[in-house]
């Protein structure tokens, strides 16, 4: 059993949902994102979510745009990315799953990524703009290296779609709360709700939901329904608004705490 599914069962188990918190990796250095990896574990957070940084996000707002460029102004690759993990193993079992997306693992190749992943202690990806129906030999070297294959579901899937991804994805199914790109909204979609207890209907997987969520309330409302809920750019925008400063470190790790109690509290 993976990091993730042993995660997920635990919190099943002791009736509370998954707090899954996104950052840039390099933002605003590879040494201060592993301190913010150790912090917000202790601040309650589940599952990590390191994006690596890439020259065009597309599914990605201003906000983690602006990070990815920080990021690669500093240099940093997904080889730099997977040994920081590999590194960072000695410190934390936090589960990281890689937010990617495909350019880079198939600069890296992707049978190499896979075994270099796993061996560092990476426990899967999500490579957003890679759809089920093109990625036989990425899901295969995944699968082969025991990592979880996370891929997204939109508003706008077909209950085949829906099907499909809830049979590829390993780990939990990752449900984009609204179509558009990444950023902090201020409120959850109605559609959200029925949306998941249809993702339901065709897996047992947890259902994890994320895109435009950032405020306690938020989480408190999606995790009602949802197995997980992901934060992502409130986090990161924090991050840049901070950059280097001594304090940066406390103060997300303060604001996802208030975040991520919500999630334990018993369902």
């Amino acid at each position: 059993m993976s990091r993730v599914d042993e995660r997920f069962r635990e919190l099943r188990d002791a009736g509370q949902k998954a707090f899954i918190a996104y950052i840039t990796a390099g933002d605003p250095s590879l040494e201060l994102t592993g301190e913010l990896v150790i912090a917000l574990e202790q601040a309650g957070t589940d599952v990590i979510e390191l994006g690596i940084p890439f020259s065009d996000p597309l599914a990605d707002g201003p906000v983690n745009q602006a990070a990815a460029e920080r990021a690669l102004k500093h240099g940093v690759s997904l080889a730099d990315i997977v040994g920081f993990v590999g590194e960072l193993r000695g410190r934390t079992a936090v589960p990281i799953i890689f937010f990617t997306y495909f350019n880079p693992i198939f600069k890296y190749g992707v049978e190499r990524f896979a075994q270099d992943a796993a061996s560092a202690g990476v426990d899967g990806a999500l490579a957003v703009d890679l759809p089920p129906e093109e990625s036989a030999d990425y899901k295969a070297a995944m699968d082969a290296a025991g990592l979880s294959t996370v891929y997204l579901i939109a508003p706008t899937s077909t209950r085949d779609r829906i099907r499909l991804i809830s049979e590829q994805s390993t780990g939990f199914v990752y449900y984009v709360s609204r179509t558009g790109v990444t950023g902090v909204r201020e409120s959850v979609e109605e559609s959200v709700k029925p949306m998941v207890q249809e993702i339901r209907s065709f897996t047992d997987k947890p259902v994890a939901v994320g895109f435009g969520i950032s405020k306690p309330q938020q989480v408190k409302e999606v995790a009602q329904y949802a197995d997980g809920v992901v934060v992502g750019s409130g986090i990161v925008r924090l991050v840049g608004e901070l950059g280097a400063s001594p304090n940066m470190v406390g103060e997300v790790a303060g604001f996802v705490s208030q975040l991520a109690e919500v999630t334990k509290m018993r369902a």
